[in-house]
């Protein structure tokens, strides 16, 4: 018969929601670099191409880039333009950047790194399945937190030093909330 206690809550749930900590826990480190690396755009092969655009690059439509794109045989899926580049959203992970007052632009083939950029997916999705799973994982985290709280007793149990590292391990992030928020 299995026994509530705080060890047994801590442990089972930890072993449960291991293979989803360690995929949060290393999509995170990525996000938080994705401007230096980004494993779901990875670009594994692009070309140099130039465009004749139009003096006024306010009216690009869609036909239009549809018809200078036919040849790279490529579909059509969006586009705007800021700061004088314009970007053309493709299809299968197809991007083209241009600036518009030369014409001369990359078209970029993207894909995702295997293993990483999928574990990025999970972090990142929508799915309403999904949420409400990382919900319950969210709640799981708290769970296997407070029971890993009060798991120890004595001169190292959270009465007599455990509540110093508790109150800095919270203090860490409010203070930079309050300082760079």
């Amino acid at each position: 018969m299995y026994k509530f206690t705080n060890r047994n809550l801590h442990r089972d749930f930890a072993y449960f929601y291991v293979g989803l900590i360690i995929a949060f826990s290393f999509s995170g480190i990525i996000l938080n670099h994705r401007q230096d690396w980004y494993p779901m755009d990875y670009t594994y092969e692009s070309e140099e191409v130039s465009i004749a655009l139009d003096a006024n690059t306010t009216d690009i439509s869609q036909e239009y880039i549809e018809a200078f794109s036919k040849e790279w045989d490529v579909e059509y899926d969006g586009h705007r333009v800021r700061d004088n580049t314009l970007r053309v959203y493709y299809k299968d992970n197809v991007i083209l950047d241009v600036d518009t007052k030369t014409g001369h632009g990359i078209l970029e083939y993207k894909r995702k790194v295997p293993f990483i950029g999928h574990t990025m997916f999970l972090h990142k999705s929508t799915n309403s399945f999904w949420i409400w799973y990382s919900d319950i994982f969210g709640a799981a985290m708290l769970l296997i937190a407070i029971t890993g709280i009060l798991i120890p007793n004595g001169k190292n149990g959270f009465k007599s030093r455990g509540w110093k590292f508790a109150v800095a391990g919270i203090l860490f992030p409010l203070l930079f909330l309050i300082l760079y928020a």
